[in-house]
């Protein structure tokens, strides 16, 4: 028990170690002067142009729904996994697929709707 906690704080300890200095030095290095070209508003590199209120069209929206259920379904069933030990224990996997199945049928549903966008 105290080893695995030793290893939590070793891995912290590291954490902390390499991101103090990528935090510390901008704070001593980086140019100050603020100037009206360093205040603009840039997106993704480019001076803005037109209105920044526009509709945007959620077509990829099931698709970002299912890649969100797989994502979670394979996190969950990688550390079940790697954890289990006895295979009497598999229903409970049944029923987290079974729920998690459900929002998966629907942006299927919705990705077949093309006339929904």
């Amino acid at each position: 028990m105290a080893g695995a906690f030793l290893l939590v704080l070793m891995t912290a300890g590291f954490g902390l170690l390499f991101a103090l200095p990528v935090l510390i030095i901008p704070f001593f290095f980086a140019p100050r002067n603020k100037t009206p070209m360093k205040l603009a508003t840039f997106e993704a590199g480019q001076v803005p142009t037109g209105d920044a209120r526009v509709h945007l069209l959620m077509q990829y929206y099931p698709y970002l729904l299912i890649f969100v259920i797989f994502d979670v379904i394979s996190m969950f069933l990688f550390a079940w996994a790697s954890t289990v030990v006895v295979l009497s224990a598999a229903y409970i996997v049944g029923i987290f697929l079974g729920i998690i199945f459900i929002p998966l049928g629907y942006g299927i549903h919705l990705a077949r709707n093309l006339d929904l966008w």
